[in-house]
């Protein structure tokens, strides 16, 4: 599960919150900001007897070094950049320019033994670009040590089909966020993952390989029983 559904569970009590996750049946989460947790976090997964295969973690225009020692460190496999700014998606010369700040931080990342990917929202899929989503486009221009993590709820946010565009993207998609809801902007309309109007067991079989990651970023109900719920549906079906 992505942390950031319990952000204020996790900045109150870290290593209790971990240990609540791994309760529930959870082996892996994804953090989000990793830096900013420093040694509780690190502490929490061993003590709750968790890995984290993944991170959420600004680093495309940052010093990059830090960011990938430190993901070794905790045994991180993949540092995932989470948002680049909707302006910076309008034209070809611009997103040609993220693509290489992409590849430029996986060849040192790969120093450390660790590779880099990209997660979208929205935006990258309300523009077009050669005729293609930007996503795409952008998908189009990076190095194979790029990998993908697919916001699936975003996608039908920006108006495209996710089974589709998982299709089109290919082997790249490596992780997908896994959400439910009406898919509107409005992320308090989330909910758990089966209680929605997205075809989560087609997105999933769209890309069968990928880490399978719940996510909410906002609910009208309680976010942990949400996720809880998220989990029950998903092993009832056989997808997690």
């Amino acid at each position: 599960m992505q942390l950031y559904t319990v952000r204020e569970l996790l900045t109150e009590d870290a290593v209790g919150t971990l240990k609540r996750i791994a309760d529930l049946g959870f082996t892996q989460v994804e953090p989000f900001a990793f830096l900013s947790f420093g040694d509780d976090l690190r502490r929490g997964l061993a003590e709750a007897g968790l890995s984290a295969p993944t991170t959420h973690q600004s680093f495309i225009g940052a010093d990059l070094e830090p960011v990938f020692e430190a993901a070794k460190a905790l045994g991180i496999e993949t540092v995932i950049d989470p948002f680049v700014d909707p302006a910076r998606w309008q034209t070809a010369e611009s997103v040609d320019e993220i693509a290489a700040q992409l590849n430029e931080a996986a060849e040192v990342a790969a120093r450390y033994g660790v590779r880099v990917g990209y997660h979208n929202h929205a935006h990258e899929l309300e523009s077009t670009i050669d005729g293609v989503t930007a996503l795409e486009y952008f998908a189009s221009k990076l190095s194979d040590k790029v990998v993908l993590e697919v916001d699936t709820y975003w996608v039908a946010v920006g108006g495209h089909d996710p089974v589709e565009l998982l299709q089109k993207l290919g082997d790249r998609v490596v992780a997908l966020h896994v959400k439910d809801g009406p898919a509107t902007t409005e992320t308090k309309d989330q909910v758990a993952v089966g209680q929605g109007s997205l075809p989560v067991e087609a997105i999933i079989a769209a890309a069968p390989n990928a880490l399978r990651v719940i996510e909410l970023d906002d609910s009208r109900g309680d976010r942990f029983q949400a996720v809880a719920d998220s989990y029950a549906f998903l092993t009832s079906k056989g997808l997690a």
